[in-house]
């Protein structure tokens, strides 16, 4: 059994590749995740878990991550993703949200905004702040774009 995590930061990044999964795993590079072993989890916030931005994951650990993405292989096509951490203000756990599809980065960024908001308002808890991480791409040949959490102990 993993630890809880206690520490986090918001990432996105798009990019091309020549197959959908090297197009998935070059946005995973740029988005500092492409050397762990990402663990997909759903969509909670530890309690306690901080925010650094500068977070450096040790290269093949096992990484609690909640992403969203999405591949598309037409030329010219608009894609985005975005994730949205909601940080309760009683500072109890907080939640993640995330967001892909054929949109422009600001359509996913209110789309997150709206679903953290949602969560909060399901769970009566009330809400401190947002932080959003978003990328939009339009494809050339086989693009992606990806937007993560990732946890770290």
């Amino acid at each position: 059994m993993l630890p809880t995590p206690k520490k986090y930061f918001v990432t996105a990044a798009s990019s091309e590749g020549r197959s959908e999964l090297t197009a998935f795993d070059n946005a995973l590079l740029k988005a500092r995740i492409g050397n762990v072993n990402l663990i997909r989890v759903s969509s909670i916030l530890p309690p306690g878990c901080q925010h650094d931005p500068e977070l450096k994951l040790p290269e093949g650990s096992l990484v609690p991550t909640a992403y969203g993405y999405i591949i598309s292989d037409k030329p010219g096509e608009i894609i985005s993703a975005c994730v949205g951490v909601g940080v309760n203000a009683s500072d109890t756990f907080g939640v993640i949200m995330e967001f892909s599809g054929k949109c422009s980065k600001q359509v996913a960024e209110e789309n997150i905004r709206n679903m953290v908001q949602e969560a909060f308002e399901a769970r009566g808890m009330e809400l401190k702040e947002v932080k959003i991480a978003s990328v939009e791409h339009r494809v050339e040949k086989i693009g992606c774009a990806l937007a993560a959490v990732p946890l770290w102990y």
